[in-house]
């Protein structure tokens, strides 16, 4: 019986190796899997950065473009106000007299003189 037991212990003994073997693959496995996640978040985490860099630089591409048209049509408006106004300038009294001394039917001129419209 003496012998019974000690084969018995040595199997409990050898099961609880076993078990404790199992337990620490167990733990090995978790640490190489978690430390698995971690390195696929940066690479992902990396990678996503990359592309916000590369979006970024083609919109400020985009609006770089947009904005030098957008200066470009800005310019031309202004130069061409500039040029109304110059006109305006240069004939305004002419279009003026113009207007008052406008010719009736007969041809003969209808309106006051020029040294009113001074």
């Amino acid at each position: 019986m003496a012998s019974q037991s000690a084969g018995i212990q040595q199997l409990l003994q050898a099961e609880k190796r076993a078990a404790e073997r199992v337990s620490e693959a167990r733990k090995r496995k978790n640490r190489r899997l978690k430390q698995a996640k971690e390195e696929a978040q940066a690479e992902v985490e990396q990678y996503r950065l990359q592309r916000d860099k590369e979006f970024k630089a083609k919109e400020a591409a985009a609006l770089g473009t947009q904005g030098s048209c957008s200066e470009e049509v800005q310019k031309e408006t202004v130069d061409k106000i500039l040029a109304i106004q110059e006109n305006n300038q240069q004939n305004s009294e002419k279009v003026l007299e113009n207007l008052l001394w406008q010719r009736d039917g007969r041809g003969s001129r209808v309106g006051c003189p020029s040294s009113v419209l001074r």
